[in-house]
């Protein structure tokens, strides 16, 4: 299982994914919010962040996790005793709130609990699935190795199966925030279109796409 984890004390970033990795976890650390927006799109089964980072904070990243993944557990860990940011972490979905200090024992059980439902899995068809935990597209017992771009619109497209997403959804999400002509995000569908094989994503005209499953 793969765990981003934001937290800009080094020594307790060190200690915490020491600790993780003992038990089997992969672990990114970041000790940046900026960073960890970056990377939400990489194939995490959980997010474990601090709330007072440099440049952006763990509440606006649990709002943007929360964006696009609506199951993935998300643990808020702080020295924080303020009612708002408490009260902000769970409004915002998180799904656990641990207040520093803490025993790292005391995340491990955490992350445990929250993650035995989670499935690294996502099946979309019998014969193909994406595995969030190598960010691989499995078709026909085949791997597929996505770049980043296919990697994040197909994470997108999978957590909103069966639902329209606009132009400026993926624009959003797989730019990062950043410009995207709607020649650059044609092009990228249809290198996923070729990848995936089967007529997966339909065009909705003048609006967008939708990845139909069963």
């Amino acid at each position: 299982m793969n765990i981003l984890l934001l937290e800009d004390n080094k020594k307790l970033n060190e200690t915490i994914t020491k600790r993780l990795k003992i038990k089997g976890y992969k672990v990114e650390s970041c000790i940046d919010g900026s960073d960890a927006i970056e990377k939400i799109g990489d194939g995490f089964s959980c997010f474990v962040l601090d709330i007072n980072v440099p440049n952006i904070d763990g509440i606006k990243v649990l709002k943007k996790i929360r964006e696009y993944y609506r199951e993935i557990p998300v643990i808020i860990i702080s020295a924080s005793v303020e009612l708002d940011d408490i009260k902000q972490s769970y409004d915002f979905g998180c799904n656990d709130y641990l207040k520093k200090p803490f025993f790292i024992d005391e995340l491990e059980i955490k992350i445990e609990k929250l993650c035995k439902i989670q499935d690294d899995l996502i099946h979309f068809d019998k014969d193909c699935h994406f595995d969030y935990k190598s960010s691989l597209l499995v078709i026909n017992k085949k791997e597929q190795r996505l770049t980043k771009k296919e990697r994040l619109l197909m994470n997108l497209f999978l957590t909103k199966r069966n639902q329209v997403l606009s132009y400026e959804a993926i624009e959003n999400y797989v730019w990062e925030g950043k410009f995207a002509s709607l020649e650059s995000i044609r092009s990228l569908i249809r290198r996923l279109r070729k990848v995936l094989v089967h007529d997966y994503i339909q065009t909705v005209v003048d609006t967008g796409y939708i990845f139909k499953t069963k």
